[in-house]
């Protein structure tokens, strides 16, 4: 969105150069890359930076405020409301579309929220390959934020994930870890941390701790850096008969506890103000259909990728659905194509990325993670067989 910086990428972009990247970025990782890297990465100027962290430091205002627990006690299902909850989430992803507001301007749009880790490893190793594929240039822009570099951004994940323990002590989780789509980010958090990557069905429990396999002997878990989303799971009745119920209360320390999957999500978004937040409402307190319903967007609030998501609203569509507790209705984002590429404007999504070590009084932003769009949504079925989409990381001016 820096036009100068966009123009001199494109002139001097290559399909070698992009297939540089691809090489250099699955190299080392031990399967790959199962979703599709960008053409490019996205340049971003100090305006909308800082509109970006302003927009972000005001819903960090709502999490840190004394009663954010109080309000979001509902949004945790009873079937998975796990015990010795600690007082912060260690992760915080927040989703920004990028939008022109009355004036003309782009603005930052929040679209969804989470409590949850992402590619925190992977940005890292992707905005450095693009640097080196692209040949950019590094002294006046980051894809870190709060005066962070590559290095400080290392042990500021160090200092979150494993804590005071050692990384043999504290294993990444996630249920048959090496198949997930995101392994990619495993294997390169494996590489910056040293830490073990564990399936849930390779977990071991005596007593009330948790074991793993290391070199032929058990190894106890003091931190269990956790991937796993329960809801993928929980209607796979045989697997769970089989694996160790992580329901119950056990001696290791979550990074970060599930609870804060729920508590920061699309739940938290009817709480929040602003102009960079869309009017959202819990459809059981709707006392009128909007008038213009076409501005709206229906979403249940768990589910992922887009599924269930109703975007051309009908009042039927709200009149039939029988759990209005777990759905939102949302003002509409109209994405703004700003992103140009050689064949037209290009739509971009932005995660703001925010790490929160046991000890400090809030979270970091640390760094990004952004996605291309040419389809009606960001999702990748939305985007099959088009170009210049797909992931990518945003360089910030400094």
């Amino acid at each position: 969105m820096v036009p100068q910086a966009r123009a001199a990428f494109n002139a001097s972009f290559t399909d070698e150069k992009y297939q540089l990247l691809l090489k250099n970025t699955q190299s080392g990782l031990l399967k790959p890359i199962e979703f599709r890297l960008a053409e490019t990465p996205i340049f971003i100027g100090a305006d909308f930076r800082d509109k970006l962290i302003t927009a972000g430091d005001a819903i960090i205002q709502t999490i840190l405020q004394p009663n954010f627990k109080q309000l979001t006690q509902n949004a945790i299902p009873e079937r998975w409301n796990i015990p010795n909850e600690n007082d912060h989430p260690h992760f915080i992803a927040l989703d920004f579309g990028v939008c022109k507001d009355e004036h003309g301007t782009l603005v930052p749009k929040l679209i969804e929220m989470q409590g949850f880790p992402s590619l925190f490893g992977f940005q890292a190793h992707q905005g450095y390959h693009y640097q080196q594929a692209f040949g950019l240039p590094g002294g006046d822009w980051s894809i870190y934020f709060s005066g962070l570099d590559s290095d400080s951004y290392i042990e500021l994940m160090k200092k979150t994930i494993l804590g005071p323990y050692q990384p043999d002590e504290v294993v990444l989780m996630d249920v048959s870890a090496y198949d997930q789509k995101t392994a990619v980010d495993f294997f390169v958090t494996q590489n910056y941390l040293g830490i073990p990557i564990v399936s849930l069905q390779d977990l071991k429990q005596l007593g009330n701790q948790l074991f793993y396999e290391l070199n032929g002997e058990l190894k106890q878990i003091k931190r269990l850096y956790n991937r796993l989303i329960f809801d993928e799971i929980e209607h796979n009745d045989e697997l769970l008969k089989n694996v160790i119920d992580l329901r119950q209360p056990l001696d290791v320390e979550w990074i970060t506890h599930p609870n804060w999957f729920y508590r920061i999500s699309k739940y938290t978004m009817p709480f929040l103000k602003g102009e960079y937040v869309p009017q959202t409402y819990f459809l059981n307190q709707l006392d009128n259909i909007p008038a213009d319903l076409e501005n709206y967007v229906l979403k249940p609030l768990f589910s992922f990728a887009g599924q269930g998501v109703i975007i051309d609203v009908k009042p039927a569509d709200i009149e039939r659905i029988t759990d209005k507790h777990n759905w939102i209705l949302q003002q509409k984002v109209n994405y703004e194509p700003s992103i140009q590429a050689p064949d037209g404007g290009v739509k971009a999504e932005i995660r703001l990325l925010y790490l929160w070590p046991d000890g400090d009084q809030k979270p970091t932003l640390a760094i990004n993670l952004a996605r291309l769009s040419r389809g009606q949504m960001i999702g990748v079925r939305y985007n099959k067989n088009f170009t210049w989409v797909g992931g990518t990381v945003a360089f910030l001016q400094k």
